[in-house]
């Protein structure tokens, strides 16, 4: 599978962005996916995830209460509905699969797509 990020830009603290991640040459439904981000000059973070129901869902403890994770199975699309946006929300994001639950580990993660690049301004 390939999977690709869109929807960043530049925002004003506060602010709100909603992230797709397209994915191509098979069906996501089966799979477990998430977001993760990356600062310069910092690890890669566990931002989110979705089992592939739809249903279940967690959140890293930084965007709990202002980011949404969210999938439309029937078009092969993962989203991050992100609110409140801060200046450390400022990151490249990256959505990925895993058939692991409950993870937050990068290493759990596949099918790493391109990234989208999200700046909060102050």
């Amino acid at each position: 599978v390939q999977l690709q990020a869109s929807g960043g830009g530049l925002v004003q603290a506060g602010g709100s962005l909603r992230l797709s991640c397209a994915a191509s040459g098979r069906t996501l439904s089966s799979a477990n996916m998430g977001w993760f981000r990356q600062a310069p000059g910092k690890e890669r973070e566990f931002v989110a995830a979705i089992f592939r129901s739809g249903v279940i869902t967690y959140y890293a403890d930084s965007v709990k209460g202002r980011f949404t994770i969210s999938r439309d199975n029937a078009m092969n699309t993962v989203y991050l509905q992100m609110n409140s946006l801060k200046p450390e929300d400022t990151a490249v994001y990256y959505c990925a699969t895993t058939t692991h639950w409950e993870t937050t580990r990068v290493s759990d993660f596949g099918s790493w797509g391109q990234g989208t690049q999200v700046t909060v301004s102050s």
